[in-house]
């Protein structure tokens, strides 16, 4: 076994270098793997921006959590997993035994395990995440198709959570890999008719694509309020996704729904946001406004099945295949493209 690896190292805002850095060493229960995959993420590209995540990673750290890849070694603990397999694993494992966790909210976990270093040659996976979220990839799925496997562990805990029902009517604003995957999910798990909001033809194809049953163009001087509610009858979507994370859009998906409707804030906004309510509207349409944030073990199993039944595959969401020597110049694309689709990694 090498000694040292090529990684990707952030060291703060939009500061990212790729270096040769010390191969992890491994504890008894850890395991590491040989980086196969590793795709970008929205989250990624907001810490590149940012140059750090308050949970999630300080710099100077490696970087990157979605991935794929092959176990090189384990710890003597380990049970479950052989040398040479193929898995997938989360960038993070619950505790297990705090106040959220045995309410069943592990994703809410009081000392919720991050794990970041997807960028790199080698990355090292503890031993809670080993136990806990790292999983053997079935043998028909592809490296990149079982990377896909954490953000749409999150996505079905949007769905989950926002109570979407067959035959409901949900409206996904944004269209970026999480909204697609929220219509792909939508439609084919689910069973929901899909309206997708995007601000570019391009995205709206897209989402046609992966289910959609009507679009809307969320383009200046247009009222995409009115076009929903004209597609719903007058009444406004059961449900509504907001997949963006900027305010004025939260306030445009309260509008978009109907008497009784539920609306999921997936995307963030930034720290400090106050978004105003009409409390008229939210009292007497009895509307729900919900958020979801992350994913639970359990939600990670049924985002790996969803792959390896062929609801969801890399085909729909990466559209790049760069080697790790280029991850800057990746992340500064996808810093002035929006409506950008994912890139794989491959180190």
């Amino acid at each position: 076994m090498t000694q040292q690896m090529t990684a990707a190292v952030l060291y703060g805002k939009e500061q990212l270098r790729i270096e040769q850095v010390a191969v992890p060493k491994i504890g008894s229960g850890d395991v590491l793997v040989r980086v196969r995959a590793a795709l970008t993420c929205g989250t990624d590209l907001k810490v590149f921006r940012r140059g750090y995540h308050a949970r999630m990673i300080q710099p100077p750290a490696l970087f990157g959590h979605e991935l794929a890849g092959d176990v090189v070694a384990m710890g003597e603990k380990v049970r479950g997993f052989e040398l040479g397999q193929r898995v997938t694993a989360a960038n993070s494992a619950p505790c297990g035994e705090c106040y959220f966790c045995q309410r069943g909210q592990e994703n809410l976990c009081e000392d919720l395990l991050f794990n970041n270093g997807a960028y790199a040659q080698f990355i090292r996976i503890p031993e809670r995440i080993v136990r806990k979220n790292m999983l053997a990839i079935p043998e028909h799925v592809s490296y990149q198709d079982a990377a896909l496997a954490e953000p749409l562990a999150c996505v079905l805990r949007g769905l989950e959570e926002t109570g979407v029902q067959p035959g409901d009517s949900v409206a996904v604003i944004g269209l970026g890999p999480i909204g697609l995957m929220f219509v792909r999910l939508a439609k084919s798990v689910y069973r929901a008719r899909v309206i997708a909001i995007g601000r570019r033809q391009v995205q709206l194809d897209r989402a046609v694509c992966m289910g959609a049953a009507e679009t809307v163009l969320n383009a200046d001087g247009s009222d995409p309020v009115a076009s929903v509610r004209d597609l719903t009858g007058g009444r406004g979507a059961d449900v509504v996704i907001e997949a963006v994370g900027l305010p004025e859009i939260w306030q445009l998906a309260i509008k978009m729904l109907r008497r009784g409707g539920v609306v999921n804030f997936f995307g963030g906004c930034p720290s400090g946001t106050v978004v105003p309510v009409d409390t008229h509207q939210l009292h007497y349409s009895e509307l729900t406004l919900k958020a979801s944030f992350h994913h639970t073990p359990a939600l990670v199993r049924k985002a790996l099945d969803a792959v390896s039944q062929g609801y969801v595959g890399a085909k729909d969401f990466v559209n790049r295949v760069e080697p790790l020597s280029n991850l800057l110049e990746v992340m500064q694309h996808l810093m002035s493209h929006n409506g950008h689709l994912k890139t794989a990694i491959i180190p």
